[in-house]
């Protein structure tokens, strides 16, 4: 796909603006008024934090995005993510608010992110690097698992009119993103998979804002079905169509692993998060902030998506397979033997 360099340099511009606007308008939302007891805040309190971690996530796929898979550009991505959510922790700590600071913050990420596509573009030597279909089709599956959390992600009040916008905006921009990855992913640009992916988006983008109508205890139904229609979207898109079309049978499994996988592996993830790696409550800690009261729990969910994303990416970044036409197609005769002709000649021209 010839546009996914600046669709995907677009997509991360998009995402470091989400990200200093989390930064300086959203996180100050989420702070307690004062460190006593009786305030400490509760489950999912810091849901602005996911979200910042959750645009830092989509920056590192859109740059995957924009390199084509290329191992060149996906290993600095990632390296530049985890330097990313360093800086934010201690951005955090800093406390930046009001619009300056976000202007400023959104500069300086957008600055980074150029310099980088800059040096990375430089390597290349003008020669287009060849796509890397797995790698996508991997990064899709992860934005699409990232999506589900950011339509599904809560507060302790749940009347937070921001945390709707910003989940909105941060869904949109992970459903492009999946979608996106998923066509760059595909063996050829025709006309059935440009048209497959814009209805996909279309679908999708309406799933999210149908999940955040609904209210937080009614929203599992919701999610599962966007799940699996946005992953089992990205192997109708990514994988190979043998013989011209798509092995609905194939597709039917990966729907079935969309609809269960992501909450199964997000629900082992969170567990184990909150029984043996208690990393939130260390992120929390690090910036500076009130840590959750003693009877809740300090969930980072947005690192649990990344993880259950990665277990799904195991489960269906197989983009290519057998050609049907080849494995149908019955083996040709082998030729006469030559001397055996020239034999049978010989002995009609001595009958002659």
């Amino acid at each position: 796909m010839r546009s996914a360099r600046p669709v995907g340099l677009l997509l991360c511009t998009a995402a470091v603006v989400l990200w200093a606007f989390g930064v300086t308008v959203l996180q100050p939302l989420t702070e307690p008024l004062g460190p006593w007891s009786e305030r400490l805040p509760g489950n999912n309190a810091y849901w602005a934090r996911d979200l910042r971690f959750l645009a830092i996530m989509a920056v590192v796929v859109g740059l995957v995005l924009a390199g084509r898979g290329q191992r060149r550009w996906s290993v600095p991505a990632v390296l530049l993510g985890g330097g990313w959510v360093a800086a934010d922790v201690a951005i955090d700590r800093a406390d930046p608010i009001g619009v300056p600071a976000t202007v400023l913050l959104a500069v300086g990420g957008c600055a980074v992110l150029g310099v980088l596509a800059a040096v990375l573009c430089w390597r290349e030597h003008g020669a287009p690097p060849a796509v890397e279909r797995t790698v996508l089709t991997g990064a899709a599956c992860v934005a699409g698992v990232l999506t589900l959390v950011a339509a599904g992600i809560e507060s302790p009040t749940d009347r937070e009119p921001e945390l709707n916008q910003g989940a909105l905006a941060t869904g949109a921009l992970l459903v492009v993103l999946t979608v996106g990855a998923a066509l760059a992913a595909a063996p050829a640009r025709t006309r059935a998979r440009v048209g497959l992916a814009a209805g996909l988006a279309v679908v999708c983008l309406l799933g999210v804002g149908l999940v955040r109508a609904l209210p937080p205890g009614e929203r599992v139904l919701a999610e599962v079905v966007l799940g699996a229609v946005l992953l089992t979207g990205v192997t109708v898109l990514a994988w190979d169509w043998p013989g011209g079309r798509p092995v609905w049978r194939h597709h039917a499994l990966a729907a079935l692993a969309a609809s269960l996988g992501p909450f199964a592996f997000l629900l082992v993830t969170a567990v184990s998060m909150m029984v043996m790696v208690p990393i939130g409550a260390q992120f929390t800690a690090l910036a500076g902030n009130s840590p959750i009261n003693a009877a809740d729990s300090d969930l980072l969910v947005s690192l649990a998506g990344l993880v259950a994303g990665l277990g799904m990416a195991v489960l269906l970044a197989w983009p290519t397979g057998p050609d049907r036409r080849q494995l149908t197609r019955r083996p040709a005769a082998p030729p006469r033997c030559g001397g055996g002709t020239t034999a049978s000649t010989a002995g009609r021209s001595g009958r002659t």
